[in-house]
């Protein structure tokens, strides 16, 4: 090749060069809001189902309980379920029902649903899931909060309802380099709560979203009124060093020592062993669950969330077995499997509910606070004011889990209208 040619080559290729970065770099600064619709192809779910038909079950686990993990007989009823009756179309429906929308933040596209009040006075509020949960979690919750007076409110109730996908999480990008942790993707809610054009606005979230909404206070972004969390960090050093030993400290009050006892149970029973694994391997734990369907539902199961609900064969509780199976089916169909769970790898240095860990007395914006008695940790008040110095609201009621939005809808939109009412 004479010199001529290779130098038009050179320039060529260093053309496509610029050109290529230049399209990365417009593309990763687009802050165009898209409309998005939920259409999964009847080919992916043709694979669906058949995968799911076609489970190898290991044996039967040779204790009673689950203890050992997902009971085989339990898990093969839902199973059948999922694989014969179960119609993915109507979880499409139901979400379908409600405007949804993509912007790119970061780099990451992030999925939203974006529910506007009919009351032009109405509260912008941001809602935040974890795993494994979604933004399935909230749909029951999405009209009383933007239609009180339909369900029992007054007008000056309405709040506009954002719902984002976490990255890596349904219909959300996956992000292709590391460093997805709370702050990050609180960092990112702050964008497209600004993006949204809301000056004022509030947020909650539980589980992992109550870490991003915790992240989102500590830096107290302009505009940010207040937040509310369901699982807040408030345990103190002195109940977490005792963890280790069992002893309780003789301070505590009956309260304090009941909440202790609650979280003391849940780690010796194992009821966090998905989470150690995840931190250490998600990679690893992903392959098999990015396979089978079951093999996903198994996992999914060992959260203590998921556990309690049996299932969802009892037909009076919510989630009912419809709303587990939308849940883990959006995981499956999604391919977020591996992408969900190294939230955990991001977040491993941190201690999620603990006061010092998440450095909750560095809070200065309103906080308010609702325990669920049937959470993995119900703290009690004394510890709550302890951890926040502006902590505005706080409740504990009667009955409730971790996945609080999810199985006591009316409740939860009851206390979200008291916990933001002094900040309207």
């Amino acid at each position: 090749m004479s010199i001529f040619w290779t130098g038009l080559l050179a320039l060529q290729l260093t053309v496509a060069s610029a050109q290529s970065k230049a399209q990365k770099t417009e593309m990763k600064n687009d802050e165009t809001i898209r409309s998005y619709r939920v259409a999964i192809s009847n080919e992916d779910l043709k694979d669906f189902r058949e995968r799911i038909l076609n489970t190898n079950w290991p044996n039967k686990e040779t204790v009673i309980d689950a203890s050992q993990g997902a009971q085989l007989s339990k898990l093969q009823g839902l199973v059948k379920y999922w694989g014969t009756n179960y119609d993915w179309r109507k979880a499409e429906a139901k979400l379908n029902k409600y405007p949804q929308f993509i912007t790119k933040i970061d780099g990451v596209d992030i999925h939203f649903i974006h529910v506007k009040s009919k009351n032009k006075n109405a509260m912008p509020l941001l809602l935040s899931h974890g795993w494994p949960g979604s933004v399935f979690e909230f749909t029951r919750t999405i009209d009383p909060l933007t239609n009180p007076t339909a369900h029992g409110g007054m007008a000056e109730d309405a709040f506009d309802v954002i719902i984002p996908s976490l990255p890596g999480f349904g219909f959300s990008g996956k992000p292709t380099e590391e460093g997805w942790n709370n702050d990050r993707i609180a960092k990112a809610w702050v964008v497209l709560m600004n993006r949204l054009g809301y000056k004022k606005y509030v947020a909650q979230g539980g589980d992992w979203g109550a870490g991003i909404v915790h992240s989102m206070a500590l830096t107290a972004p302009q505009g940010l009124l207040g937040i509310h969390s369901n699982l807040p960090a408030t345990l103190p050093n002195e109940a977490g060093m005792a963890l280790g030993t069992g002893v309780i400290p003789e301070t505590f009050t009956a309260k304090e020592r009941a909440a202790f006892e609650q979280l003391r149970k849940a780690i010796t029973s194992g009821g966090f062993i998905y989470k150690s694994t995840m931190e250490a391997r998600p990679q690893g734990v992903s392959y098999g669950l990015t396979d089978s369907p079951a093999g996903l539902a198994s996992w999914i199961f060992l959260h203590p969330g998921f556990e309690n609900w049996s299932y969802g064969n009892d037909s009076t509780q919510l989630p009912t077995k419809d709303d587990v199976l939308d849940d883990i089916s959006l995981y499956w169909l999604t391919g977020s499997a591996a992408s969900a769970s190294r939230i955990y790898w991001e977040n491993r240095n941190i201690n999620l509910i603990s006061a010092g860990s998440m450095k909750s007395d560095k809070i200065t914006i309103p906080v308010a606070v609702t325990t669920f008695p049937q959470d993995v940790y119900a703290s009690p008040e004394s510890w709550a004011r302890r951890a926040f110095k502006n902590l505005i609201y706080f409740n504990e009621v009667e009955k409730g889990g971790h996945f609080a939005a999810w199985e006591q809808p009316q409740i939860f939109v009851s206390e979200l209208r008291a916990a933001f009412k002094t900040l309207r």
